[in-house]
C-alpha cells in the first residue's frame, strides 16, 4: 500500500464520519416552520410527490421518492434532464414537485422551474444555498447546506448528499406519522420481503386444520396419543372431551416427562399427564405473534382456538420457518 499506512487510513475514515455526523447534527435547527409548511403541502397534495434531481442529488432523490412511496405517500422520481425531453408529461397540476440541488443553480433544474410554475404545481426545494435561483423560486425551501464536504478536496458530494438524504428521511417519517401509517400498511407495500411476510401472514394461513389436526379423547392412553402424534407429525396432540371441547395438550416434552416418571404408556390415561390450560392463539393473530409466544415460553407448537374456544387448528414452529416468518 504505497504512501499510505493502516493508521492513516483509519484516521481518514474517522474524519469522514465525524464531518458527516456534524453535517447531520446541524440539520436539527433546520426543522423549523419551513419544514412544517413542506409537510403540510405534501399532505394536502391531491396527486403525487414528484422528486427531481440530477447527478448525485438525483441518486438521493430516487431513494427519497422510494422511501415516500413505501411509507404511504405516493411518489416517483424523474431525472431533471429527462424531464426536458418528454418526462415532464408525467407531472400534473395536482402534484407537488420536490427538487434536490446542492448548488440550487443546476442548469437542468433552472430550465424546468418556469414550466413547472406555469403548470401551477407546488414546488419544494432542498438546497445547500438558500440564496440560489432554485431556493428563491420555490414555494418552500429547506436548507440542507453543510459546513464542508467530507472529501479532502472539497469536491466530491459527500456531506451534502448525506444531509439531503437525512432530511428526506425526516420528511418521509413525519408524513408517515401524520398519515397514521401502520405496520400492516407497510407490509402491503412489501409483500415479497421477509418483513412483509411477518406482518401479513396470519395463523389461519399456516395452521393445520380439519383432518390434519392431531387430537385424542381425554380417555385415551398415552400410547394412543403417541400413535396420533406420530401419524400427524406435529410433535403434539390436542386432548378433547366427548363434545370436542379442548381439555389440554400433550407434546413431545410431556412424553419425555411421562417416561422419566416411569409411567407405563399402555395403562396411563392422557388426562393424567397432559398439560391443562395450555398456551393458545387465535386464527386471526399474526404469525409473528406466534413466534414471540413460542420463543418466550420455549415451546414448539400452539393450539389454535376460535372465538368460541373451539379447536380450529394446530401450529408448529416448523410451519413458521417454512413460511419465512422466522
Amino acid at each position: 500500500m504505497q504512501g499510505m499506512n493502516t493508521e492513516a487510513l483509519k484516521a481518514l475514515a474517522r474524519a469522514v464520519i465525524e464531518t458527516e455526523a456534524q453535517a447531520v447534527t446541524a440539520l436539527l435547527e433546520r426543522v423549523d416552520e419551513a419544514f412544517v409548511d413542506v409537510c403540510r403541502m405534501m399532505l394536502d397534495c391531491r396527486g403525487r410527490v414528484v422528486v427531481l434531481g440530477v447527478g448525485k442529488s438525483g441518486h438521493i432523490g430516487s431513494k427519497f421518492a422510494a422511501t415516500l412511496a413505501s411509507t404511504g405517500t405516493p411518489a416517483f422520481f424523474v431525472h431533471a434532464a429527462e424531464a426536458s425531453h418528454g418526462d415532464l408529461g408525467m407531472i400534473t397540476a395536482d402534484d407537488v414537485v420536490v427538487v434536490l440541488s446542492n448548488s440550487g443553480e443546476t442548469d437542468e433544474v433552472k430550465q424546468l422551474l418556469p414550466l413547472l410554475k406555469r403548470m401551477g404545481v407546488g414546488i419544494v426545494a432542498l438546497t445547500g444555498n438558500p440564496d440560489s435561483y432554485l431556493a428563491q423560486n420555490a414555494d418552500h425551501n429547506i436548507d440542507v447546506s453543510v459546513a464542508q464536504e467530507a472529501c479532502p478536496l472539497g469536491l466530491a458530494p459527500t456531506s451534502s448528499t448525506t444531509a439531503s438524504l437525512v432530511m428526506g428521511d425526516a420528511l418521509a417519517v413525519a408524513l408517515l406519522e401524520s398519515r397514521g401509517f401502520t405496520r400492516e400498511d407497510f407490509a402491503r407495500s412489501h409483500p415479497a420481503g421477509r418483513l412483509g411476510r411477518r406482518l401479513v401472514i396470519r395463523i389461519s394461513d399456516l395452521m393445520h386444520s380439519g383432518a390434519d389436526i392431531p387430537q385424542v379423547s381425554v380417555t385415551a392412553t398415552v400410547t394412543e396419543a403417541i400413535v396420533e402424534m406420530t401419524r400427524k407429525r406435529l410433535g403434539m396432540t390436542a386432548v378433547v372431551d366427548a363434545k370436542g371441547a379442548v381439555q389440554g395438550v400433550y407434546t413431545d416434552g410431556d412424553l419425555r416427562r411421562t417416561l422419566e416418571q416411569g409411567r407405563d404408556p399402555h395403562h396411563t390415561t392422557i388426562a393424567d399427564v397432559m398439560t391443562r390450560n395450555g398456551i393458545t392463539i387465535g386464527p386471526e393473530a399474526l404469525a409473528v405473534d406466534a413466534v414471540e409466544i413460542m420463543q418466550e415460553h420455549r415451546i414448539q407448537g400452539l393450539l389454535v382456538l376460535d372465538a368460541t374456544g373451539g379447536l380450529a387448528g394446530v401450529l408448529n414452529f416448523h410451519d413458521l420457518l417454512q413460511a419465512g416468518v422466522v
